[in-house]
């Protein structure tokens, strides 16, 4: 142990002297790493038909390479998949990393290259520990395991001997040895694709393990540990797993979830870190407990451009580098990547919250709002809002949704939430005037839209029966770490068929 608690302190060393480097010089590092990009790729086929090799500043890249999403990349992607290489990427392209969206029904095959699954993905992981111990000195979650909660897909194999899956499983497929020898449960039931014979598969075989950290999406977290504290009869998870320190979450707002991983794991010695990993990258790391955003990494083969959501949708919209991104101010994110992928819009969308170092807060997706009546409600604005909802009633929540009610003749237009509580707050109408109180107060237009119920009325709260939310996600075959529920929606699609379940 004396020998591994070695290794790591001088790698960490070494790791931190580079993430110091690029706090320090982040555009220098940023430059470096587009043109990086740029000479890798000038011979395919994307980089020919886009000129890299005349690319000599940041306006001629703008100017050669229009911003894309998924569906303008799928001609090039879907030629990848019956086996062409060379096209978007120069080195051979053996796995995609298959993912839904949060709402598409469509899959995205996401390009692998292995530069993007070792600079990038398998970076991430290793920093996370990185910033974790250089943070934690005492730390000792390598005496024991870690427990990785993955996505619920198969790898699948191509006729042309290609790969495809969902991210976690892409990743643990091409693990070394050694890494997994650390983690649990066996590979065997991480990549199981059946989710409820996965989740109690992985309860049984954990429980005898010593795991002192945990990886994987809140919610469906959540649902596992509270399998194993029904399986072992324990009040808490601390019972089970003495040595647990560290909790590794993404994919969420961890928000309304925290307060019920207190009263399950009630340590304060337990960690908390978020992390920012998508199918497309690896893109960020909370660096300290208690700050308020997230390291935006800048030194793994991504290229960062930041979209102002007033420019959205626009016919030439413009862009910004980091330069000239400013603090609590709204962006889609688009990105640049060693797999290949060029002025790509991920769909999420970023504030930051620190320059200098750079850190970033997650906000929202693309087409997560609601702007029905020119409210522009976002995730980060609903997150804060109900954060101090349930801390003044006392309400907990397992899940939600939110979406427009139109206006007819009879009635305004309005906003409809559906809860699912794992504690009901002791008065609901006072949750509900928190929330709109709170939603006026972070949000000027909403506030404006709200004056004397002219266009939106009163918040109307509705209550969801209990696992209403898994049982709307397993009917839809979206069982899974990597499907999350969609939490506004600028549409009824979601809400209506939930009410018609809960109803029934």
């Amino acid at each position: 142990m004396a020998l591994i608690h070695s290794i790591i302190s001088w790698a960490t060393i070494k790791r931190m002297n580079q993430i110091e480097l690029f706090e320090e010089y982040p555009e220098n590092v940023q430059y470096e790493q587009l043109f990086g990009l740029l000479k890798t790729a000038r011979n395919t086929e994307f980089g020919k038909k886009h000129d890299f090799s005349s690319i000599k500043n940041y306006k001629d890249y703008c100017s050669k390479v229009p911003i894309r999403n998924y569906e303008d990349f799928t001609e090039y992607i879907e030629r990848i998949r019956k086996g062409e290489q060379n096209v978007l990427w120069p080195t051979e392209i053996e796995w995609f990393a298959k993912s839904s969206g949060t709402t598409g029904d469509k899959s995205k095959f996401i390009p692998v290259s292995k530069e993007s699954l070792e600079n990038c993905h398998f970076r991430g992981g290793r920093d996370v520990i990185t910033l974790y111990t250089s943070n934690f000195p005492g730390y000792s979650i390598f005496t024991g395991k870690a427990l990785v909660i993955g996505g619920s897909q198969q790898i699948n194999k191509y006729e042309n001997e290609l790969y495809y899956g969902d991210l976690s499983a892409v990743l643990i497929e091409n693990l070394p040895f050694w890494v997994r020898m650390l983690q649990t449960p066996e590979k065997k039931i991480a990549l199981m694709d059946e989710w409820e014979q996965k989740i109690e598969l992985m309860a049984k075989s954990t429980i005898g393990e010593n795991v002192t950290n945990i990886s994987g999406v809140p919610s469906w977290t959540l649902v596992l540990i509270k399998r194993i504290l029904e399986i072992t009869g324990k009040s808490n998870l601390l019972d089970v797993w003495p040595n647990l320190e560290l909790f590794v979450h993404g994919g969420v707002s961890f928000t309304p979830y925290r307060e019920q991983f207190k009263k399950l794991i009630p340590s304060e010695n337990m960690n908390y870190l978020e992390t920012y990993n998508a199918s497309e990258g690896f893109f960020a790391i909370q660096d300290y407990p208690d700050s308020n955003g997230m390291l935006l990494m800048l030194d793994y083969g991504v290229f960062y451009e930041f979209l102002p959501m007033e420019e959205y949708g626009k016919e030439n919209p413009q862009t910004v580098t980091l330069e000239d991104v400013e603090l609590n101010k709204n962006y889609a994110l688009i990105i640049s990547t060693n797999g290949g992928l060029w002025r790509y819009m991920i769909g999420d969308t970023v504030k930051f919250t620190s320059k200098y170092p750079f850190r970033i807060k997650i906000t929202g997706r693309t087409k997560h709002f609601i702007n029905a009546f020119g409210e522009e409600l976002i995730i980060d604005n609903a997150e804060a809002a109900l954060k101090k909802a349930c801390e003044r009633t006392g309400a907990e929540i397992k899940e939600y949704t939110a979406a427009p009610i139109f206006m007819s003749e009879n009635r305004n237009g309005g906003h409809q939430w559906l809860f699912e509580f794992s504690k009901m707050p002791d008065n609901l109408e006072h949750f509900a005037e928190i929330l709109d109180n709170t939603l006026k107060s972070v949000n000027s237009d909403y506030e404006a839209k709200r004056y004397k119920d002219i266009s939106l009325a009163f918040p109307k709260i509705e209550v969801a029966r209990e696992g209403l939310f898994y049982d709307w996600m397993k009917e839809r075959g979206k069982l899974g770490g990597q499907n999350k529920v969609p939490r506004l929606a600028n549409h009824r699609d979601y809400i209506d068929r939930l009410l018609e379940m809960n109803n029934n």
